[in-house]
């Protein structure tokens, strides 16, 4: 009975430092920002901590730009092909969502690297 309670009590003391390990080192979202440019000029900076929505005026149209959850969308835009909505949300450095018809591109500065998706040699 005994062997049996320690081994209960080494599993839970691990699954503890487990959980304390993943707390400890889990990649954090602070200092990223939703970056707006207009004619390859920054026009605003927002921060991806605090959720909002935007309606951004660039090129003769209006696009809206949400930020949900440290990550940044362009939800609704008056461009003729939408490919600036359908690319989604964007969360990691570099991303970017480029709207041609507006001139617009928006992206994200700082928070994590992007995951490699492949290697080549």
């Amino acid at each position: 009975m005994g062997r049996r309670r320690n081994d209960l009590l080494l599993i839970l003391g691990l699954l503890a430092a487990a959980g304390l390990c993943a707390l400890l080192l889990r990649p954090r979202g602070g200092g990223a920002w939703a970056v707006v440019e207009v004619d390859g000029a920054e026009t605003a900076r927002y921060s991806l901590a605090q959720d909002r929505t935007v309606r951004l005026e660039a090129g003769g149209g209006y696009n809206v730009l949400s930020i949900s959850g440290r990550r940044a969308a362009v939800t609704e835009a008056d461009c003729g092909d939408h490919t600036c909505v359908s690319t989604g949300w964007i969360d990691r450095r570099g991303e970017a969502i480029i709207c041609l018809p507006h001139r617009l591109v928006v992206r994200v500065e700082g928070g994590p690297a992007p995951a490699v998706d492949a290697s080549v040699n």
